[in-house]
């Protein structure tokens, strides 16, 4: 399986180097490290990934999250806590039969303090926690560890579907060009605009959309686009060709 996993700004190279070897332990080598605030080739993240050196080495690092799953077609973020205005946590293996049937699966693992923001949790299109006790928060090598053993261990289980979904770059751009057009045609405002976002994020990430489809629905949006600036040229008090020769008159 093309499973990339992320980790967003982490803060302790041993952590990052235990998550790649927890990484090798289950088969994925697709390492992500999105604006880590260490050296992730300190001796302390070597030394922890045992095996997993050369994997570690391998890694590829990137500014932004955006940046980091352009490519992604299905992206699982993960998360202990409920969030306001976002779907509730899965089970990872209700989630397992989405990730296995995926062409370019993620896995996103936040920072070590807090996980990953709201923001960050936006593009995701589902997130899944691992069910512990009371106390919930796990260390971010034994996160890589458990939610990869439950999409990697199923490798043997015949795929619930069969559909190449858009990949995240594709639909963030299909959610930019939303944006402009709810504003455009004040069915939101500043202030209300990023949480009805997250509501329709939520409904067509369920739908996942295929490149072909986020070009439909992005052309819908430049007709609406360009039905509402058309209907503007022709308000009255526009300077048309007839108007315009009456002032001149």
């Amino acid at each position: 399986m093309n499973l990339a996993v992320v980790l967003v700004s982490p803060k302790t190279p041993g952590n990052i180097g235990a998550a790649a070897r927890a990484m090798l332990n289950m088969g994925a080598s697709d390492l992500r490290i999105v604006a880590p605030r260490c050296d992730y080739l300190d001796a302390q993240a070597v030394a922890m990934a045992v095996h997993a050196a050369d994997l570690l080495r391998g890694a590829r690092l990137y500014p932004t999250l955006r940046e980091a799953l352009a490519d992604r077609d299905v992206t699982v973020g993960t998360s202990a806590r409920l969030r306001a205005d976002l779907p509730a946590p899965r089970h990872p293996a209700q989630v397992r039969p989405l990730v296995r049937a995926a062409a370019a699966p993620a896995l996103v693992f936040g920072p070590e303090e807090t996980g990953l923001i709201n923001s960050d949790l936006e593009q995701c299109q589902v997130t899944v926690r691992v069910p512990t006790a009371e106390y919930a928060s796990l260390n971010l090598a034994q996160a890589v560890l458990l939610v990869c053993y439950e999409f990697l261990q199923a490798q043997d289980e015949p795929p619930a579907y069969d559909r190449k979904t858009a990949t995240r770059e594709e639909m963030e751009a299909m959610y930019g060009h939303l944006h402009e057009t709810m504003q455009l045609i004040g069915y939101t405002d500043a202030v209300r605009a990023r949480h009805t976002l997250r509501l329709w994020r939520a409904l067509l990430d369920r739908a996942l959309m295929s490149s072909a489809e986020s070009r439909l629905f992005r052309g819908f949006l430049r007709q609406v686009q360009w039905k509402v600036e058309d209907a503007a040229r022709k308000l009255p008090g526009e300077a048309g060709p007839e108007r315009q020769a009456d002032r001149e008159a």
